[in-house]
């Protein structure tokens, strides 16, 4: 029989346990290296599992296993089992969920952002520095049995996106930004013409006037009973780009918020102004700029240069039905900007990160197989299903790239001419591109910087009033909401933003069932001595 002091020394031990694991939600773990192994073990077979998203483009799963069948006819040892998913958040709320169980995959299309938060975890994301510079397996390695890019064919801003804390967790594998699709003939009925850069004085100015109405309520512009002349898809980037480019504060690098100031104030009012109009709404609440865009419906529609095949009379992709559509004009430019001569655009996109394993020759072969995502067959065939950009110099100089670009308009799908467009957009500004600080709770600030906005927009259709009071409000609110004072030292000691992770809750759960085990446990044994004593 076990003595009461050891048992309770037990419950105690495991009570300490759990609330030391459980601290580790919101903490950055330090960076575990990874030993690259001098030999790649052909003799062995390897299963990898490789999480992507294809947005349901059939074309786009076809190159995602055309690309893993060439892989294995170089790597007959190694097999990759592909799994699809439609939304970056599935893969992300899954990939947290399977570090709790350890059962991550094994190479993940994801974001910076997510990755930022896989890191609070022990060792789960491989640093690739090591990997990376490696003579034999790393960037053009010696050993390879394919074309891999050295290094410095990556485009260093693209690479700089993948890098956290001083090392390097992912490589990009396509990239975007957004665009502008405008209905030109709209806006020459309008009496204006399309400038090369648009500004935002431009854009509500024009929107306004696109909001007029007939007497019976229809628009003057298109004769019909909607239209919203500004729709803006992603509202965390517009407020992140508006940020950026008057110089005003979003987040430090080591994530301190600096979102609560004059400039975001002056944004939230000019959103209200504008959807008090009828000019402005978002994606959220009134729904897909495209679907308005194309039924002549919408002047100017906002969206990821990725989302290029959906915009314009004669796009491949649409969802509304052929006879809501109108025909006109399709202009491609970047967002509005409030200084021309210095624009900034958002730069985004999707990476590849490998996740840690018990083998490091598994981790290798995850790592030969995500090389070959960056091969120019792959870069290519993938960046003409939409408007992304190769994230190589390699990919983009080559003699087959450059006459893809050059064909823009031979036809409506391959080569329609608004999705060359966009990329082009993207190839030529490349240097005005920026990004947000990456670090566990970026998510969750990107987040409240939208919310931000689709609150004022949602607040001025219900005809609320949004004055000071009104936007102190909003920032308590959203501050609640995303826990941004969890995480808003300049030491960056905190990092608590969004919601625990699944370990976290279950290791919070135990240690109230060791604590609630003890509390029961000192009343059996209090109950023990009265009865003795009676």
């Amino acid at each position: 029989m076990k003595r009461p002091g050891k048992i309770l020394a037990a419950l105690l031990a495991a009570s300490l346990c759990a609330a030391g694991l459980s601290g580790c939600h919101g903490r950055q773990e330090e960076t575990a290296e990874f030993a690259v192994p001098d030999e790649f073990d052909t003799s062995r077979n390897y299963e990898i599992t490789f999480w992507a998203k294809n947005d349901t483009n059939k074309t786009q799963t076809d190159i995602y296993r055309q690309a893993i069948a060439d892989f294995q006819e170089l790597y007959p040892n190694i097999t990759v089992d592909l799994r699809l998913y439609t939304d970056y958040g599935d893969i992300y709320n899954d990939v947290i969920t399977n570090i709790a169980t350890d059962t991550t995959p094994n190479v993940c299309i994801t974001y910076p952002d997510h990755i930022a938060t896989y890191l609070t975890g022990e060792n789960v994301v491989v640093p690739l520095d090591d990997l990376m510079t490696d003579e034999t397996y790393g960037l053009g390695g010696s050993r390879l049995l394919f074309q891999s890019p050295e290094q410095s064919q990556i485009v260093p801003q693209f690479l700089d996106e993948c890098m956290i804390d001083g090392h390097y967790y992912a490589l990009p594998y396509m990239r975007s930004t957004e665009a502008c699709y405008i209905n030109k003939d709209y806006v020459e009925a309008l009496g204006y013409t399309v400038p090369d850069v648009l500004t935002w004085d431009f854009i509500w100015e024009v929107s306004d006037a696109a909001a007029a109405k007939n007497p019976d309520g229809t628009f003057v512009l298109n004769g019909q009973d909607v239209m919203i002349p500004f729709i803006y898809k992603s509202t965390d980037n517009m407020m992140i780009q508006m940020l950026k480019q008057q110089g005003a504060g979003y987040s430090t690098d080591h994530g301190e918020v600096e979102i609560f100031n004059d400039a975001t104030e002056d944004i939230l009012y000019t959103v209200a102004e504008h959807t008090d109009t009828g000019a402005f709404s978002t994606f959220k609440i009134s729904g897909y700029p495209a679907n308005f865009l194309n039924a002549g419906q919408c002047v100017f529609a906002i969206d990821s240069t990725a989302g290029a095949t959906w915009m314009g009379s004669d796009a491949p992709l649409v969802d509304i039905a052929e006879e809501a559509i109108t025909q006109f004009d399709t202009e491609v430019r970047m967002i509005p900007q409030y200084d021309p001569e210095n624009p900034q655009m958002i730069s985004q996109g999707p990476s590849v990160c490998i996740f840690n394993k018990d083998d490091p020759q598994e981790v290798l072969a995850s790592w030969l197989f995500t090389q070959y995502l960056l091969t120019n067959d792959v870069q290519i065939a993938y960046s003409e299903t939409e408007g992304y950009v190769p994230v190589t110099t390699a990919a983009q100089e080559s003699a087959e790239y450059q006459d893809y670009l050059s064909r823009a308009g031979e036809d409506n799908n391959q080569h329609y001419d608004v999705k060359i467009k966009a990329a082009e957009l993207l190839l030529e500004h490349e240097d005005d591109t920026f990004v947000t600080p990456v670090f566990n709770g970026s998510t969750s600030l990107r987040d409240a910087a939208g919310q931000m906005i689709e609150e004022v927009t949602k607040s001025v259709r219900r005809k609320e009033t949004v004055d000071d009071t009104y936007i102190q409000n909003l920032y308590s609110d959203v501050t609640a909401l995303y826990h941004l004072n969890d995480y808003n030292t300049p030491s960056g000691e905190k990092a608590d933003l969004g919601p625990l992770p699944g370990t976290a809750v279950a290791l919070i759960a135990g240690i109230a069932a060791v604590w609630l085990l003890i509390i029961l446990y000192l009343i059996r044994e209090k109950m023990k001595k009265q009865r003795k004593k009676q």
